[in-house]
Formats: structure tokens, C-alpha cells, sequence
């Protein structure tokens, strides 16, 4: 999946409207989930507490979703 079919699944996840509506959840400016969404950030440590956070997906789970190779 790429970065930002992973962005639309925890908006998904989350019932949130857009990526306005999860930059604010997250506390996170705007430019960063944009970021993110057009692959120019990778999704940072710091980012995927938040979603870990807020979906309670595990950590091996957000990898192996973003294709970073096998969840250990």
C-alpha cells in the first residue's frame, strides 16, 4: 500500500473527513500529512506513535501496511 492509501485508511479508521481534520487530531501542521501523502516525509517515528496511538494498530502491522518488507 502506498503512503497515501495508508493516510485514506486511518482517516478511514478514524471516521475524520479529510487530512485537515487528521493533521489536527494528531497536532501535526497540515504540510506534514501532505507531506506524507505525496511521499515527500516517510512516516517518521514520531507520526506512527500517533497512529499507533489513535488506531492501536501494532507497529509490525503499520510496516508490513507501508510495504517495509516483513513484520517481524
Amino acid at each position: 500500500m502506498t503512503q497515501s492509501e495508508f493516510i485514506d485508511k486511518v482517516i478511514n479508521e478514524l471516521n475524520l473527513k479529510n487530512d485537515a481534520a487528521l493533521s489536527r487530531m494528531f497536532e501535526v501542521a497540515p504540510p506534514v500529512i501532505s507531506k506524507i501523502r505525496h511521499n515527500r516525509l516517510p512516516v517518521g517515528a514520531t507520526i506512527r506513535i500517533k497512529f499507533h496511538e489513535a488506531t492501536g494498530w501494532s507497529f509490525p502491522k503499520m510496516r508490513e501496511m507501508l510495504g517495509e518488507g516483513k513484520a517481524n
